[in-house]
């Protein structure tokens, strides 16, 4: 069973994954991934302020799920991304794959992954004692996710 959540409160990834595996005897591999806020150029970052589009962010994130699911054979899928205001070290995102086979889960997982970051609609603003600033995309993002489109 898929499960596909945006919401204010922290997530507990114990909790997550013993949910992801309940009822399913054919999983053989979970890959999770943990995203957290953190002061990538060291500007002194005091929190960082995530905001959605209600309903087409969950569309989209059921959206990237489907693509996962058409490309490997995945017994379960999470994703719990977080909005609101952060504190550094704080999570942010949480994406667990379930499937028969590790390579499928650890693949899925990344897919996942570049998708969101690049196709889901969530907007980040960082707070500094100086600043507030809009996150840009990052080219990097993109040139992650184009991977997956010359793979066969």
């Amino acid at each position: 069973m898929d499960k596909i959540i945006v919401q204010s409160e922290d997530f507990d990834l114990t909790t997550e994954v013993a949910l992801a595996k309940a009822s399913n005897s054919n999983i053989g591999a979970i890959v999770s991934f943990v995203g957290t806020v953190r002061d990538l150029e060291s500007k002194n970052l005091n929190t960082m302020t995530l905001e959605h589009y209600p309903g087409m962010t969950e569309k989209s994130l059921k959206s990237i799920v489907d693509k996962a699911k058409n490309k490997w054979e995945l017994q379960s899928v999470t994703i719990i991304h977080r909005i609101g205001k952060l504190d550094v070290n704080d999570q942010i995102v949480l994406v667990i794959t379930a499937s028969r086979h590790r390579q499928e889960a650890f693949d899925s997982c990344n897919f996942i992954m570049d998708f969101l970051k690049t196709d889901a609609p969530f907007w980040k603003k960082e707070s500094t004692s100086k600043s507030e600033n809009w996150v840009k995309s990052r080219s990097q993002d993109e040139e992650k996710k184009k991977h997956w489109k010359n793979e066969n």
